[in-house]
């Protein structure tokens, strides 16, 4: 479900369960969560989302900026850059002749975004059938708020930035967007399922928070 605020749309799931209030939460990675009561009105649930949109709009947005941080980047040979959760020089990953700044950025990029298509297809098939679940097709894309994401038409997206993750927690990602083909929400059902092929996700979880704002260009 979503809204539109201002100029954003606010992207949200619903959790239902047996509570006795409606309860808005917005995650370090900018997922935003409804909790409402068992059998809460669609109608009712967008009304209270629309009545904190501006909060919520306000919490992506410093989500957004805090990854945005600008970090001093040597674009020349001795430049270091993540990949795969280790230090390389940029000569190491790219081509650096003959290049601006700019240029060098760019090659930059798109190397990510190869090696995090080439990582997940080849770390997807296996989860997949661990959990018998299928997605109907996989995006590598720019995100500045989202590691992943799964939609209602069971498409997953991944972040072109994993490429920079250790392998472990790029695992952990697509485990979390492949049991969303099962569980839209992050109830207790979906955790469970998460903790059954992924016992120690909380650790992976913690690594994106604190490390998060250094994968990036």
């Amino acid at each position: 479900m979503y809204i539109q605020q201002g100029e954003r749309i606010i992207e949200f799931h619903v959790s239902y369960g047996q509570r006795s209030k409606l309860s808005i939460h917005v995650d370090p990675t900018g997922f935003v969560t409804v909790k409402a009561p068992n059998g809460t009105s669609e109608e009712l649930i967008v009304r209270a989302v629309q009545q904190y949109g501006q909060q919520i709009a306000a919490q992506l947005d410093a989500i957004e900026r805090a990854r945005d941080v600008s970090h001093i980047r040597e674009y020349e040979d001795q430049g270091k850059f993540l990949h795969l959760g280790r230090y390389y020089k940029l000569e190491e990953l790219i081509d650096t002749g003959a290049a601006s700044e700019e240029e060098l950025r760019q090659r930059l990029k798109k190397f990510y975004f190869a090696s995090c298509k080439k990582v997940v297809q080849e770390r997807v098939a296996g989860y997949q059938r661990q959990l018998k679940l299928v997605p109907k097709s996989i995006e590598i894309a720019e995100s500045s708020t989202k590691w992943g994401s799964c939609s209602s038409s069971k498409q997953l997206m991944f972040n072109y930035r994993l490429a920079m993750a250790p392998v472990d927690v790029i695992d952990y990602v697509i485990v979390h967007e492949l049991c969303h083909l099962k569980h839209m929400n992050h109830d207790r059902s979906f955790w469970r399922l998460i903790g059954s092929i992924m016992p120690d996700y909380k650790e992976k979880e913690a690594f994106l928070a604190r490390y998060g704002q250094a994968m990036t260009l």
